[in-house]
């Protein structure tokens, strides 16, 4: 399954100064979020201020890359035709274990084998030139 992403020319993230040490730690197959030294929140997406306190005091914290599945959903009509290639392909949405939510890429074979409250652990996959967290199953 992972074969079928890793030669796909597809467009990258965004990367901005703010999100740059994600990417970053992406890339070395590190899992870190931001965590707000005001109010001792985890914060995802990447942003300059704490969405619980406003505080624009933000850490990058190592993080376990362990959730768990809140939804998902199957694409069947890509939003950019680079993607039509690996259509169907599984998105979810991840509950981290430390308390944000992730949209992400499931590498599943089927949504048969999905269920909500899943354990999931993120699995890093290099599409193209750029390296990507996706999440499979912990079992």
């Amino acid at each position: 399954m992972i074969e079928k992403f890793e030669n796909l020319t597809v467009p990258g993230p965004t990367i901005t100064p703010i999100t740059k040490p994600f990417w970053d730690a992406v890339a070395r197959k590190e899992f870190i979020l931001q965590k707000c030294c005001d109010c001792g929140e985890w914060v995802f997406y990447p942003r300059s201020h704490c969405p619980h306190c406003w505080s624009d005091q933000l850490e990058w914290k190592p993080a376990s890359g362990e959730g768990t599945l809140k939804t998902w959903s199957i694409v069947h009509r890509p939003g950019h035709p680079g993607w039509a290639e690996v259509t169907p392909y599984v998105l979810g949405i991840v509950e981290l274990e430390e308390g944000p939510s992730m949209l992400t890429h499931l590498l599943v074979d089927s949504d048969q084998k999905l269920k909500i409250g899943q354990p999931l652990k993120v699995k890093y996959i290099k599409c193209n030139d750029v390296w990507l967290p996706f999440f499979e199953s912990k079992e």
